[in-house]
C-alpha cells in the first residue's frame, strides 16, 4: 500500500469546502463562539471531554483558551476533563468507564458553564453522560460529532457536525473549527 498524499489532501479538502458552504453549520460556529463570550463576560467555564483523539484535542482546545491562540492575553477558564490519570482510573476502577466525565461534571459543572463533548461517532457512552449531567446542571451543552449523528434531545444545545463519515477529516476540521472559534472570543474579549 502506498501514502497517497493527494488523494489525502483531496478528501480533507472536500470537507472543509463542505463546511465552508454550509451557512447552518457556520451560523452555529457564530453562536457557539457569542456564548462563550457571554459565559466569559459572567464569570463561567469551558470544560472539554473526549476518548481517544478527542481526549487529545479536548487538551488542545483547552490550551488555547488558557494560553493564547494569537496574541498574548488575559487567560481564559478551560479545562480539559481527559488530564487527571487519577480521577479518570479512581472512577474507571471504582464505578464505570462509561461515568469519567459524568462524576467531573457532577463535581466540577454550575449552572451556566459551558461543558463540550467531542465524540467522532457520536455515540461514546462517555460523552453522552458526560453531557447529560451537564445538563442537568443547567450547563449550555456543546457537541463536535460527525455526519451521523445530529445532536442528541435533551441534552445537546448546539452540535457541530462535520460533514465526513472519517475520523480523520472530522478530527482535523474539529480542530479548524475549534481555532476558529477561540479566534473570534479572544478578538471580541480583548479587542485584538
Amino acid at each position: 500500500m502506498t501514502l497517497d498524499i493527494d488523494n489525502y489532501i483531496r478528501q480533507h479538502q472536500e470537507v472543509i469546502q463542505k463546511i465552508s458552504e454550509d451557512k447552518d453549520l457556520k451560523n452555529r460556529i457564530v453562536e457557539i463562539s457569542l456564548l462563550l463570550v457571554h459565559a466569559y463576560r459572567n464569570n463561567k467555564r469551558l470544560y472539554i471531554f473526549g476518548c481517544g483523539g478527542s481526549a487529545a484535542d479536548a487538551q488542545h482546545i483547552a490550551a488555547e483558551f488558557i494560553n493564547k491562540i494569537n496574541f498574548p492575553r488575559q487567560s481564559l477558564p478551560a479545562i480539559a476533563l481527559t488530564t487527571d490519570t487519577s480521577i479518570l482510573t479512581a472512577i474507571g476502577n471504582d464505578d464505570a468507564f462509561s461515568n469519567i466525565f459524568k462524576r467531573q461534571v457532577d463535581g466540577l459543572v454550575t449552572e451556566g458553564d459551558i461543558v463540550l463533548g467531542i465524540s467522532t461517532s457520536g455515540t461514546s457512552e462517555s460523552i453522552i453522560r458526560g453531557l447529560k449531567a451537564a445538563k442537568e446542571k443547567n450547563a449550555i451543552t456543546l457537541f463536535f460529532t460527525g455526519e451521523k449523528i445530529k445532536g442528541i434531545p435533551g441534552i445537546t444545545d448546539y452540535t457541530i457536525n462535520v460533514p465526513s463519515p472519517k475520523t480523520p477529516f472530522i478530527q482535523e476540521a474539529h480542530i479548524m473549527i475549534a481555532h476558529m472559534v477561540c479566534t473570534f472570543v479572544e478578538s471580541e474579549l480583548f479587542h485584538e
